[in-house]
């Protein structure tokens, strides 16, 4: 059995993996990617619209990896709708790009959980100087943290250098054209970057692990002296 400190690093270790895993798993599923506010281009014009009626032509825009949604106002009041990226609008985007972003945090959840599995075996039994121990977790820590930076870069690459906010808001817009009056990275983005993040306290917490803590002395009780004197009485 490993020493005490050791299967309380190793077990935080773990609960640091679950939670890369937890956030990895939001970041893919939730609709938070991105988020905006729109302007109904067509619809300001054909009533020649000055700054301050603008607002009235203003919605918003939300969408994740997979889906989201988008409300806009021409004119004809507020109009809601969902926005779906697979299997059509897909091919107006930067395909390839879009899929590399979901394949890299796919493959960082796989690392995250083989680390989880290590974390888990090396609380419980003593650590290999292998690549079953502190040299494995380091390893795949790294490895799955190098992953989910691939996707997030990809990711910011698509939104920055691809338009990827107007080609989702503008999909399936046959009367009206629609111009981004901003867009931000929101919640689930950033979740993915504390997944990244949480590799790298994982890390740590490991080489923390190496530390020898001095054990307690224990003093053996003082055996009572005879000296000749006492031997007398």
């Amino acid at each position: 059995m490993p020493s005490l400190w050791k299967r309380i690093t190793f077990s935080v270790a773990s609960v640091l993996c679950i939670g890369s895993l937890v956030l990895l798993v939001v970041a893919l599923s939730t609709e938070r990617w991105i988020t905006g506010r729109i302007l109904c281009k067509t619809g300001a014009e054909i009533v020649n619209a000055s700054h301050p009626e603008l607002e009235q032509f203003t919605g918003d825009i939300y969408y994740g990896l997979f889906q989201g949604g988008k409300t806009k106002r021409c004119g004809l009041g507020r109009r809601h709708s969902k926005i779906y990226i697979f299997p059509k609008l897909v091919r107006t985007l930067n395909g390839g790009l879009h899929m590399m972003v979901i394949l890299f945090l796919l493959v960082a959840i796989g690392f995250a959980t083989v680390s989880l599995s290590f974390c888990i075996y090396n609380a419980r039994k003593v650590p290999y100087q292998s690549i079953k121990g502190h040299k494995g977790l380091y390893l795949w820590n790294c490895i799955a943290a190098s992953f989910g930076s691939l996707g997030v870069l990809c990711f910011l690459a698509a939104m920055k250098h691809h338009n990827l906010t107007e080609r989702v808001a503008n999909y399936g817009e046959n009367l009206f054209v629609l111009v981004i009056l901003s867009d931000s990275l929101d919640m689930s983005f950033w979740l993915g970057v504390a997944s990244i993040g949480t590799h790298f306290a994982v890390c740590g917490v490991v080489a923390m692990s190496r530390i020898k803590l001095p054990k307690p002395e224990i003093k053996k009780p003082e055996e009572p002296t005879i000296s000749a004197l006492d031997m007398l009485y």
